[in-house]
């Protein structure tokens, strides 16, 4: 069986594993980035009328100030996100599966005009439409210094790619002369595309999901 190359930051890293792990896939983990909180200080509440986080870094290192807009009406892109607020105390959170862009026109058809967005200090453009939508960095992702990612490699090894920028970095460590080895499963086609070419092989699920990602992987790592 071919390995699993699981190079998204912790503690995505750990769930995508244990996932990974139920369905009998032998992997390895080699994050490429470290995500860390960075200090932000907290709008009131009352100038928004809903919630939106693009990433469940953000959920998670947002800190004891996110309890202050459990009252707004949550929107999430992706299920991982979804569960993340949830498990912080937040009801109803509304996932999208299509991107920022997509749930912000949910926001706008729901009704709502004023959102504060809590997420990196870099994000993928969103299309307000409507929206006036002000943006708090809580978290930063910085480089893994040491990666160690010919530590994990071996040939015909499935690397699993969780964004743009994983992408980008993938393609500085491995240089085109070493790629025909490797198999990536990107998390969406902007992020096959930031891998660049000469794999052996790239594909990308129909939707943005951890899940999805790992349904390709059984196949290929067989």
């Amino acid at each position: 069986m071919r390995p699993l190359i699981i190079l998204r930051p912790e503690p995505g890293a750990s769930q995508t594993a244990a996932r990974a792990e139920r369905l009998g896939l032998r992997i390895r983990r080699c994050p490429l980035f470290e995500a860390r909180p960075v200090i932000w200080k907290e709008p009131a509440p009352d100038r928004f009328d809903a919630l939106l986080l693009t990433s469940a870094q953000a959920a998670r290192l947002a800190g004891p100030k996110l309890e202050r807009y459990r009252s707004l009406p949550a929107y999430a892109v992706g299920r991982a996100t979804a569960r993340a607020l949830e498990e912080r105390g937040f009801a109803g959170v509304i996932a999208g599966e299509q991107g920022g862009s997509a749930i912000a026109a949910r926001i706008a058809r729901d009704g709502h005009r004023h959102v504060l967005h809590l997420g990196g200090t870099t994000v993928a453009r969103i299309d307000p439409g409507p929206l006036t939508i002000e943006r708090i960095a809580i978290y930063t992702i910085g480089v893994t210094k040491e990666p160690r990612l010919d530590e994990a490699l071996e040939p015909g090894a499935v690397l699993l790619v969780h964004s743009p920028r994983a992408g980008q970095r993938l393609a500085e460590l491995i240089a085109p002369d070493r790629r025909a080895g490797f198999h990536l499963i990107a998390i969406s086609a902007a992020t096959l595309a930031a891998c660049g070419t000469g794999w052996a092989s790239g594909e990308a699920p129909d939707l943005p999901d951890d899940e999805r990602m790992l349904a390709l992987a059984v196949r290929l790592c067989e």
